[in-house]
């Protein structure tokens, strides 16, 4: 029996995680007063708790200002070891609209067709939203896949071409074949994803072995190259704009550097409460010490 797309994402979403994850979750999404927690990333799909550990808390309320997500870092003791993470949070009715495809964000629905857990929710209603607004990404991700990749093709095919773009359209630097990493670490999540997101956005295609050919009128694939032109001339300068929020607000920016430095240099960082509070102007200090360190 073929899953739903919804079925499948409540599936997906119900993974099991480190209940030191979920802990850790529970603690943050009580500290922010969040809706829900999503977990997403390389520990996720490895299930370690080295590194750092990636969440999007979901909040109520409106967005507070234009630029979001806001990030921030924080450690955790746990088990008599220190679990680190990268927070971003965003309120569920902005993640929702931009899953949906209703911004000009591509992020969120780039992100959340990839693998994530929902790991801590404050109710059931709540679990319906996240579940919805994933579901909407995935639909989302699938309508631009089709459009923009070949005319007839194998679900990676579609897949692949979505996440080249994406990748071109942000600034990011990612390695060449980053994509291939994506869908060969995890098949088992994109196994039928496209064909449960296109039903579900009511877009016929036919089959033929593991090849799949849209149903994509050429007008609506023209309507839909548009609307992605729109967002691809914006990726950019969102990104960038995103960067220059992030040299002011990051919470706990200093001490992610400092663990960053030491664990790809092997030098210690001192920490002082000017540095804390003034990342960005002692990183040139910073640096000038570790390299004076490393010459020794």
């Amino acid at each position: 029996m073929t899953l739903s797309l919804e079925a499948s994402v409540r599936e997906r979403l119900a993974r099991p995680v480190d209940p030191a994850v979920s802990r850790f979750a529970e603690r943050l999404a009580h500290e922010a007063g969040g809706l829900a927690v999503l977990f997403y990333g390389s520990n996720l799909r490895t299930g370690g708790l080295e590194g750092v550990l990636d969440f999007y808390v979901l909040m109520p309320g409106a967005e507070q200002g234009r630029i979001w997500p806001r990030v921030s870092y924080r450690e955790c003791a746990e088990g008599g070891e220190v679990l680190r993470a990268k927070i971003a949070t965003m309120a569920l009715t902005t993640f929702e609209r931009a899953a949906a495809g209703r911004s000009r964000d591509t992020t969120i629905w780039t992100r959340f067709v990839q693998p994530s857990a929902l790991v801590w929710s404050r109710d059931d209603d709540v679990s319906d939203r996240v579940r919805a607004a994933v579901a909407d990404a995935a639909k989302t991700a699938a309508l631009v896949a089709v459009a923009l990749g070949p005319a007839t093709g194998t679900s990676r095919d579609y897949w692949r071409a979505l996440f080249r773009a994406t990748y071109k359209a942000e600034l990011r630097v990612e390695r060449p074949g980053r994509e291939e990493s994506i869908l060969t670490n995890d098949p088992a999540h994109f196994d039928g994803l496209l064909p449960q997101a296109l039903s579900a956005r009511h877009i016929a295609f036919r089959r033929s072995g593991e090849r799949i050919t849209p149903d994509l009128s050429r007008r609506v694939r023209r309507r839909v190259r548009r609307w992605w032109a729109v967002r691809q001339s914006m990726g950019k300068p969102f990104n960038i704009a995103r960067l220059m929020k992030a040299t002011t607000t990051f919470d706990g920016a200093a001490r992610y550097g400092a663990w960053k430095v030491e664990r790809h240099t092997g030098v210690k960082v001192r920490l002082t409460p000017w540095r804390e509070k003034h990342p960005i102007l002692a990183a040139p200090g910073v640096l000038w010490n570790v390299w004076r360190e490393r010459q020794r």
